[in-house]
């Protein structure tokens, strides 16, 4: 596999997507990207895109730091994301299982991305779905979905429920909105984080899976 990573023409990303918060969708409708910024402890992040322009993703201005939560994954333990993912490239992503579009095209993109990479580096990446939808999304139901994406990866996708607060808490520390509509209005945002414990690069519903593909490179490979 080449080592060169494509690069296409950059799509504007407004500056602040928002004023009084992130933009989120409702699956069965338009998907919009939203970011933010790295500090989550007040006010409504703003979303900036960094000049550099190094990623095919969504280049952060200021990088998303790891968070910190503990859930429950798809055999009942506990999850500490912050420790057992850190320093490893992770892909982070809040959505639901029933979601009819944005939730699974987002993560057939990462199995697809997944796919295309050298089996050592793919071995790498830690993907982390968290529900949105705690009250259906069980850890069997989470463990049943994801299953159906992750089969033929060298590592299996890690599933994430809890109760709501727990959730929530969990979103206000990855910096992303909080989902509504009984998490059925959710973020679009894949956050990729590298060695260094930050995300300068994220995914939304108007990138590809070469897209993750080529940063996972650019991350992963680092």
């Amino acid at each position: 596999m080449t080592s060169a990573v494509r690069r296409r023409p950059r799509r504007a990303v407004p500056a602040l997507l928002l004023t009084t918060g992130l933009l989120l969708a409702g699956c069965g409708g338009a998907a919009d990207g939203d970011a933010g910024e790295h500090d989550h402890t007040a006010g409504a992040p703003a979303a900036v895109e960094a000049p550099e322009d190094r990623y095919a993703g969504l280049d952060l201005n200021e990088p998303y730091r790891r968070p910190s939560f503990t859930l429950t994954d798809t055999t009942g333990a506990p999850f500490d994301f912050g420790a057992a993912t850190s320093g490893r490239p992770t892909l982070l992503f809040f959505g639901y299982t029933e979601c009819p579009d944005v939730c699974p095209t987002t993560m057939a993109d990462v199995a697809v991305a997944l796919r295309g990479l050298d089996r050592e580096l793919a071995e790498q990446v830690q993907v982390v779905f968290v529900t949105t939808d705690p009250a259906t999304d069980t850890p069997e139901v989470l463990g049943e979905y994801l299953g159906r994406f992750d089969a033929d990866l060298p590592t299996p996708f890690v599933g994430l429920t809890g109760d709501q607060e727990s959730i929530d808490q969990a979103q206000l520390a990855a910096g992303v909105p909080q989902a509504e509509d009984e998490g059925r209005l959710h973020s679009t945002l894949l956050l990729l984080y590298g060695a260094d414990d930050e995300a300068h690069v994220a995914f939304d519903g108007g990138n590809t899976h070469q897209d993750i593909a080529d940063d996972l490179q650019v991350v992963a490979g680092a």
